[in-house]
């Protein structure tokens, strides 16, 4: 008779502990994967490659240089007459930015000097190049 009872008795319950650690490991999860799926803002280029490569963590203002000799500020293609306005209106509304430059390995030597040359002429302070790291 008790052992009917106790079956009776017992009420399904419903652990909150195990499901908040779900919750939380599905959060996590979903965090770090939408790390990955950040596009950088650029036309595809092939980089060269480069032994000390770095990366820089502040307000970057991508310029590509394409095989043709293209020029995209931020995806958007542009003349290089128009390239120096542009970057200083960037200028007057960010204040200071990083001019990154992504240049093809086929684009001609006089290109990017002319390119490099509106960019400072615009007033940044600080220009840096893209490459890729090369492997072990």
């Amino acid at each position: 008779m008790k052992l009917r009872e106790l079956r009776i008795q017992r009420q399904p319950q419903l652990m909150i502990i195990p499901m908040i650690d779900i919750i939380f490991f599905l959060l996590v999860f979903f965090m770090l994967s939408t790390l990955y799926m950040v596009e950088q803002k650029t036309i595809p280029v092939n980089l060269p490659q480069a032994a000390a490569v770095q990366t820089t963590l502040q307000r970057n203002l991508t310029l590509a240089i394409s095989a043709e000799g293209c020029i995209a500020l931020e995806q958007e293609e542009i003349p290089l007459s128009l390239l120096q306005k542009r970057i200083r209106a960037e200028l007057a509304k960010e204040g200071e930015v990083v001019v990154v430059i992504h240049s093809d390995k086929k684009v001609e030597y006089g290109k990017v000097i002319a390119v490099l040359d509106e960019v400072k002429l615009a007033g940044v302070q600080r220009i840096a190049m893209a490459a890729e790291r090369k492997g072990p």
